[in-house]
């Protein structure tokens, strides 16, 4: 097995970091076109069968996941060379994805900054208390942490809050002109593609298509957002002790996934090694892990270890390690 500090992969990864725009673009095109191909099937399917149309939209929310994954990798400006490139098609994908491109880059950007560090909490991250921070909040502070932390709320109330209704607004970014334009263009983007839909098919295709591809794609999005950084043995320290790259290494789950469903989340179950060389395109990802294998082996969470971590809501200092309510 490899001996190598958090630093020292970040250094042999880099060699990964190089786009291929031909790549780039099939994968962009093999991602959006049978996204468009089976909308218009669902639509066409709902003139005989409302509840297979649903199906369908719903099959196909793991299209516009990949779509967010491709918009993800814009962000980081891995897909081409070209910056502009980059973006532009970012704030394009951000109609389908229902996310302002700047708004969620800048705060994505925050997140890769800072994952870990106890003092900067709160930025593109799940809400997390540490064991002590629990224990001395009021009774009615512990019972709204419980219930933020509820399944219930995690992955349904929440994806459907942040995708409908947070990202409408350059929410903590409001005295910044650049993102009230990322959030407004995006709303008007947004609006654009429902009204076209409604006048050519009026409130059935949004209720029956629209809605469903999107809360789901949601609802997965959190999730995957949630494992990937929520396990048992993740990594927290104080302001002090926190390391970059010891945080983005060690701080961030291997989540295995089947080969279908790893090729619709665009690898982004690869994710201590994105964290760590966030420049390397999504389908480079595999590539490193072939070659080194000692990383293929680090944090790894397969499907049925993932869900245990939906009962992990604290941090223990002491024991370094994400524990449930019960243990307090």
């Amino acid at each position: 097995m490899e001996n190598k500090k958090a630093r020292d992969w970040a250094h042999v990864l880099s060699a990964y970091r190089h786009p291929c725009t031909y790549r780039s673009s099939f994968e962009i095109a093999a991602t959006i076109v049978p996204f468009v191909g089976m909308w218009a099937l669902a639509w066409w399917v709902l003139a005989y069968s409302t509840l297979l149309a649903v199906v369908i939209a719903s099959m196909n929310s793991l299209f516009l996941v990949r779509l967010f994954c491709i918009q993800h990798d814009c962000g980081h400006g891995t897909l081409f060379k070209n910056k502009s490139t980059n973006d532009w098609i970012g704030r394009i994908l951000g109609a389908f994805t229902l996310t302002p491109y700047e708004v969620w880059r800048r705060a994505h950007s925050i997140h890769h900054g800072a994952s870990g560090n106890l003092m900067k909490r709160g930025i593109g991250d799940i809400d997390t208390l540490t064991v002590n921070e629990y224990q001395n909040r009021s009774r009615f502070g512990r019972l709204k942490y419980r219930l933020y932390r509820h399944p219930i709320t995690l992955f349904i109330i929440g994806p459907a809050y942040l995708f409908f209704l947070q990202n409408r607004l350059p929410i903590g970014y409001m005295k910044n002109t650049s993102f009230w334009i990322s959030a407004m263009a995006t709303n008007l983007g947004i609006l654009a593609s429902v009204a076209v839909i409604y006048y050519f098919g009026g409130l059935a295709p949004v209720l029956f298509i629209f809605l469903p591809t999107t809360f789901l794609a949601a609802m997965i999005g959190v999730w995957l957002f949630y494992v990937q950084h929520q396990f048992e043995y993740t990594y927290w320290e104080e302001n002090e002790e926190w390391d970059l790259h010891d945080a983005a290494l060690h701080g961030s789950s291997h989540y295995v996934l089947p080969s279908f469903f790893q090729w619709m989340t665009a690898n982004i179950g690869i994710h201590h090694i994105h964290h760590l060389s966030s420049r390397i395109p999504f389908y480079r990802l595999t590539k490193a892990i072939k070659d080194h294998p000692s990383l293929a082996e680090m944090n790894i969470l397969t499907v049925k270890e993932s869900l245990v971590q939906a009962n992990l809501h604290l941090w223990d200092e002491e024991h370094k390690c994400l524990v449930p309510f019960s243990r307090v």
